[in-house]
């Protein structure tokens, strides 16, 4: 099989190596798309997110889902060429985060292209089938694929606590920044402010649903949202992962609001107002990926309530793996999704 590794940032490197045996309950996957995340493109740049950090040559992918073509033993959920999406973190099941539902949270959770485990950006892997979820047959593989970053805007919506008639700002609108968009809307938010440095970007956000957009190459972000938003959003949520728009949120947040951040920055320590935060007595939330949300996740674009294979503007094959993540860093104001055809 065909396996592409990061072998230093900013180059990409196509292999051939074994197809993996299938192991007791697990199945084999023939992986047909892979989303390029923005925390592979941290890794793509910087070989690094966070205190996470390479130290040689790694393969990256989480967003995927294929076709299963072989079962373990023991395993009878699945069979050969079902389709599926892959959860791509599975947990140790006996902590007390497993044993609470908040697996994601687990010490021991092994994920998808989080060093040490390798990614999914090959033509195969074995996954645990109970991380394998069915596709109906109205749901491509090309949407299973990005059932990854809808849970996470689904579950950034959840702990944002987001309802009817209340007001939301977006900063952001890459991938995650839209799906959290549509998670919004999909449970009542009013207003939908988004913004971002991308005039391409927030027209995509006005055509999901944005009932407006500020374009933050302009001058002062918040200054703007305030003239929207008068005293600001119930919700404010930071999905760029940029130290500019994280800090912004202490500003943009109403009093006795709530701030979600959702995307993660390329270093761990940023400057923050926390005298904002104090004095407005607001709330700040956390994402960490997600839980319990592939099932509501493929259900919801089964069903029609959320349309995801809209963010997709770019598509390109394995081959031109490398090339994909130059136009993702590159291009960065035209693409707001882009994905691997395996």
């Amino acid at each position: 099989m065909k396996v592409v590794y990061l072998t230093e940032p900013g180059t990409m490197e196509i292999t051939e190596e074994e197809i993996p045996e299938v192991r007791k309950g697990c199945a084999l996957v023939r992986i047909e798309y892979n989303g390029i995340c923005g925390s592979d493109v941290h890794f793509y740049k910087d070989g690094r997110v966070g205190d996470c950090v390479l130290h040689g040559p790694f393969v990256l992918g989480h967003e995927v889902s294929g076709t299963v073509t072989e079962v373990g033993e023991g395993v009878t959920e699945l069979k050969a060429g079902d389709r599926v999406a892959l959860e791509p973190g599975y947990a140790c099941g006996k902590c007390e985060f497993c044993k609470s539902g908040r697996y994601n949270l687990c010490p021991d959770v092994k994920f998808f292209a989080a060093p040490p485990v390798r990614g999914a950006l090959q033509e195969y892997v074995v996954h645990p089938v109970d991380m394998c979820f069915k596709l109906p047959d109205n749901v491509s593989t090309m949407e299973g694929a990005l059932v990854e970053p809808l849970a996470v805007g689904l579950h950034a919506a959840s702990l944002g606590e987001v309802s009817l008639g209340q007001s939301v700002v977006i900063l952001g609108a890459g991938c995650i920044g839209l799906v959290t968009l549509l998670a919004a809307k999909a449970r009542g938010a009013a207003n939908i402010v988004v913004a971002d440095l991308h005039e391409k970007r927030l027209e995509y956000a006005r055509q999901m649903g944005a009932t407006h957009t500020v374009n933050a190459g302009g001058g002062d972000a918040p200054a703007k949202i305030n003239e929207i938003l008068e005293g600001g959003p119930d919700v404010v949520f930071e999905t760029a992962g940029s130290p500019v728009t994280i800090a912004q949120t202490a500003h943009i947040v109403r009093r006795g609001g709530t701030i979600v951040l959702v995307g993660m920055s390329a270093q761990s320590e940023i400057n923050y107002n926390f005298f904002q935060v104090m004095e407005k007595e607001a709330v700040i939330k956390c994402v960490f990926r997600y839980r319990n949300l592939y099932p509501k996740a493929i259900a919801a674009i089964s069903g029609g309530s959320i349309n995801v294979k809209q963010i997709v503007t770019h598509t390109f094959t394995l081959e031109e793996a490398g090339k994909a993540f130059e136009t993702v860093v590159e291009d960065a104001q035209n693409v707001v999704k882009g994905i691997i055809k395996m």
